[in-house]
């Protein structure tokens, strides 16, 4: 049976009038006094899962986070929302943090942020010690897997929280795990006796796009002119310098972008993550140090320029996209040097061998994302041991790639490292290569003696990008691999013996025709899934103008105030009182109080 206190709160304060997929069974589960394990993706709900239990429950909610540049906004969003809520952390000066001990002491505090660093000195323990927790939320929870891509040794202290309060519940909270890394958390975490709740990982409302590197700061500039023109988007790059660089060029584009990595100072970076947050329209450019945490929900598109190291980072940087749950785009432009590249990486990283496997084994579940021939989000939400049938969309659904037999061009291209090792102890990079098959006489292949070579001009009837896509595909099956100590020349496997000899058939992936202009019929798909009735538009920016003039006023987020959703639904509903104002998602008591008269007027 239901705790009609979690119903109400979820009603007065939050303004949603009922709660969504499983929030209900976890709210009840934590409210009881049971320990959780929360599975659910970026834009799921996850924060209610925790800020209902401790509004219910005696006492202060704990919320252990990482995001100490995120706290101010997550204490203000709650603060509009009427709840008493407050953070701990390094920005404070010794006089605040002591009013906020002070609250948390007396009761008057529904909700404390804490770093985990933070929560495991003397002085913040002894302080938990004299006052009452409602339950512990452990947020962002795969922090404490030494195998992920987040990885903080903070977190692996946590345990202790068990040891120290006991009859407190737990909760421990990620969009992102496989089942390898929930067993890891729950064992870090000594959650081993908590319920496991894993909600599904599909974003039906993200398009997945990945495309072939062809200049690809002017394919990105591309897609933001024909498909996202003035929205708010992040662009993942490997690299501090390639950052800068495509900052810069979308810059001198036009386009309002912003960078964002480890090398900017504390104050650049806090700056810049601030407009991102409170300004329309902003690109931020940024390493994987960005995003973790990030509520914005009415980001449209997140693109990645350099291959993601992993399913799971990637996952969880394209989740960053489309929280509002209106349509959005996850691109990717990948090629052969990524590939390249990335296995460099793992090569000579510090790490040990079974560290340097498991690197491998989550680059080649990334290749195997990239060069599928199935839908995207059918290969994506199978790595996290989930199954759906196709999608619709994705480009793989809506331009289905042609899948042919590649056998005698791999024979071609391994039969050329093959005989360049061989006849002349030499191995070269793939641009070599592809001239050597081709026929191409330049003053490398001249000066060598390439010409010579029966391979030579044996893939004429190839392109040069079509041997890219063939070299690209067999490093991604591991029938090539890269010699680094040969300066990333190319080099044959154990597994090249069996396609040189003929024993099996190696089908490719060739990309339609058509992927070209994928572009602008996907930016119409994507317009006319936003855009509102023409009747309702007018109201809608008057809404968002009003919007962002409070929330200027108030020094916080425009979201904070009212999601786009929400004002989308009002300006839809069009409420003539404050009664039918109530009922629309997002407008809680509060608001209600603060907002009504004002949105009923503009609705007027």
């Amino acid at each position: 049976m239901s705790d009609p206190r979690a119903q109400d709160v979820l009603q007065r304060v939050f303004g949603y009038e009922s709660f969504r997929g499983d929030q209900q069974a976890i709210v009840d589960h934590v409210v009881g006094g049971g320990d959780a394990l929360v599975l659910m993706p970026t834009g799921g709900g996850k924060s209610l899962c925790y800020q209902v239990p401790a509004l219910v429950r005696a006492g202060t909610g704990i919320v252990v986070s990482p995001l100490i540049a995120l706290m101010q906004d997550q204490v203000d969003a709650l603060t509009e929302l009427g709840v008493r809520a407050a953070f701990l952390n390094s920005t404070q000066d010794w006089r605040e943090a002591r009013d906020v001990e002070q609250a948390f002491l007396d009761g008057e505090l529904d909700l404390l942020y804490v770093a985990p660093e933070r929560l495991l000195t003397d002085r913040c323990l002894q302080l938990l010690d004299r006052g009452r927790i409602a339950l512990f939320a452990i947020d962002e929870a795969h922090c404490v897997s030494q195998w992920g891509h987040d990885f903080r040794p903070e977190y692996l202290g946590l345990s202790m929280l068990h040891e120290r309060w006991p009859d407190v519940p737990r909760i421990a909270l990620t969009a992102t795990a496989t089942a390898a890394t929930r067993v890891e958390i729950a064992q870090r975490l000594a959650l081993d006796e908590a319920r496991h709740f894993v909600a599904s990982f599909d974003r039906p409302n993200i398009r997945y796009r990945i495309v072939e590197k062809n200049e690809v700061r002017r394919q990105l500039l591309d897609l933001l002119r024909s498909e996202h023109e003035g929205d708010s988007g992040v662009v993942y790059c490997l690299s501090r310098a390639r950052v800068e660089e495509t900052a810069d060029f979308l810059c001198q584009n036009g386009v309002s972008a912003l960078p964002y990595h480890a090398g900017l100072s504390p104050a650049v970076r806090a700056s810049n993550q601030s407009r991102f947050l409170r300004e329309d329209g902003i690109v931020m450019v940024a390493t994987i140090a960005f995003g973790m945490g990030i509520d914005k929900p009415d980001v449209r598109f997140v693109a990645h320029i350099d291959l993601p190291k992993s399913v799971e980072g990637y996952y969880q940087e394209t989740g960053r996209a489309g929280r509002d749950g209106l349509p959005a785009t996850a691109w990717l432009a990948y090629g052969l040097q990524d590939v390249v590249q990335q296995r460099r990486m793992i090569d000579e990283s510090p790490g040990d061998e079974a560290y340097r496997r498991r690197l491998g084994q989550q680059l080649d579940a990334m290749l195997g994302l990239c060069e599928t021939v199935e839908c995207r989000r059918v290969r994506l939400l199978n790595y996290f041991g989930q199954t759906i049938t196709a999608c619709g969309n994705c480009d793989v659904c809506l331009e289905p790639p042609q899948a042919w037999d590649g056998t005698v061009a791999a024979q071609k291209v391994l039969s050329a490292v093959y005989r360049l090792w061989k006849e002349r102890g030499q191995r070269y990079g793939a641009g070599h290569i592809i001239d050597i098959l081709r026929g191409k006489a330049t003053d490398r292949t001249r000066q060598h003696g390439h010409e010579t070579l029966s391979v030579f001009g044996v893939g004429a009837d190839l392109s040069e990008s079509a041997w890219r896509g063939v070299l690209r595909q067999l490093l991604a099956h591991g029938l090539l691999t890269v010699d680094h100590e040969g300066f990333g020349t190319l080099a044959l496997t154990e597994g090249s013996r069996a396609v040189l000899k003929g024993e099996y058939q190696l089908m490719l992936r060739r990309e339609s025709e058509k992927k070209g202009r994928a572009a602008k019929s996907g930016g119409r798909a994507r317009a006319a899934a936003v855009e509102l009735p023409a009747d309702a538009q007018p109201l809608f920016e008057a809404l968002r103008n009003w919007r962002g003039e409070v929330a200027k006023n108030h020094g916080v987020p425009a979201y904070v105030i009212f999601h786009d959703a929400t004002l989308r639904e009002i300006a839809l509903a069009r409420p003539g009182s404050i009664q039918e104002l109530g009922h629309i998602n997002g407008v809680g008591v509060r608001k209600l109080e603060a907002y009504g008269e004002d949105i009923l007027r503009l609705v007027a």
